[in-house]
């Protein structure tokens, strides 16, 4: 099939006024459509963190082909890296996009987070917040038709000239970078666009010796629950690879 032609099946879930969840479906044409991969760093200061993006890249890998191969857009975010990808086509094409720039609306209200991240949100006792970060994770490819940028305006610019309104967002950390880079969640919808956490390519900074005391696994969920209430639904990536 011609990929402008394709249509990616969204089962999307948001939360109402009681934070009881509410589900919908969506035909979204691929040609209209962007991936987010926020982040996805090759290392982490948080040995924690670390060893779950090194189960979780492979997997963001397997949907960003797919979808890569449907048509959807692929924007790799590796904040604070892009020295490493300097001459990369990938960079180059955002690069040469004219400039557009994002609306200046306000940002959309919500109540503080579900979780106390204020020790960092390491759940295995390091503390250095140190950025040992020097690129994307191996294990998630990069191809020429794809774009490299951890600038908000730069990849507003991008989504515009290709007329790219829904924005799936997969990577990390949920409570923070997925919601307050400058691509993050908060300026996706504050500049009018449709974006989609992919709830199961994303993990949050949270130690379960912090409130509301609970594990690892609940913090990340509740971040998402306070997500779907607030600001954009989520979806499963999952649910977008072809079934076997």
């Amino acid at each position: 099939m011609n990929p402008e032609q394709n249509v990616l099946p969204l089962t999307l879930r948001r939360r109402d006024e009681d934070g009881e969840p509410v589900t919908s479906t969506r035909q979204v044409p691929a040609s209209r459509t962007a991936l987010v991969l926020c982040d996805v760093w090759d290392r982490h200061w948080s040995r924690g963190a670390a060893e779950r993006v090194d189960l979780l890249a492979p997997v963001i890998d397997q949907v960003a082909r797919h979808l890569r191969s449907a048509g959807v857009l692929i924007v790799h975010a590796p904040s604070e890296t892009l020295d490493s990808y300097r001459g990369h086509p990938a960079r180059r094409r955002i690069l040469d996009v004219p400039r557009v720039e994002p609306p200046s609306n306000p940002a959309v209200p919500e109540p503080p987070l579900p979780i106390d991240d204020s020790d960092g949100g390491s759940d295995t006792g390091e503390t250095s917040w140190s950025a040992v970060w020097t690129r994307q994770h191996a294990a998630v490819a990069i191809e020429d038709g794809d774009a490299i940028s951890d600038d908000g305006a730069e990849i507003y610019s991008l989504l515009s000239l290709e007329k790219r309104d829904l924005v799936l967002v997969a990577g990390v950390h949920t409570n923070m970078c997925v919601l307050r880079r400058s691509f993050g969640l908060r300026n996706l919808v504050r500049w009018g666009l449709s974006p989609v956490l992919l709830r199961d390519l994303t993990d949050a900074m949270y130690n379960p010796a912090m409130p509301p005391y609970v594990s690892h696994q609940r913090g990340t969920e509740l971040v998402v629950e306070h997500i779907e209430r607030y600001l954009c639904p989520t979806a499963l990536g999952a649910d977008l690879l072809p079934r076997a």
